[in-house]
């Protein structure tokens, strides 16, 4: 889980980048200049716009990489706690003999 979000952020903080390069190469930028960069005639608000969503989707998948990594937390320290515990004899190794 923590491996797929966080090549999801990875894929997400590049859009921008692979736009440009396909702007570069005569592509439509992902759909950003349907005609291409040379007659290129977007409005003012279509970059703010992909920023906007570009950082709301990243802070949303920060948001899930926390959230995996505490539930990952509390299974280790339950794996932990079932580990030593007395009905099952695993604090008999620390006891005082």
């Amino acid at each position: 889980m923590i491996g797929i979000v966080i090549a999801a952020i990875v894929v997400v903080a590049l859009v921008p980048m692979i736009a440009l390069v396909d702007l570069a190469g005569g592509g439509d930028g992902l759909g950003l200049c349907p005609d291409g960069i040379g007659s290129c005639h977007t409005s003012y608000f279509d970059g703010p716009e992909l920023l906007a969503i570009l950082t709301i989707l990243l802070f949303l998948l920060l948001m899930t990489l926390r959230a995996a990594f505490h539930v990952r937390r509390l299974v280790e320290a339950k794996q932990f706690e079932d580990a030593l515990d007395p009905a099952e004899g695993g604090r008999d190794r620390f006891e005082r003999r």
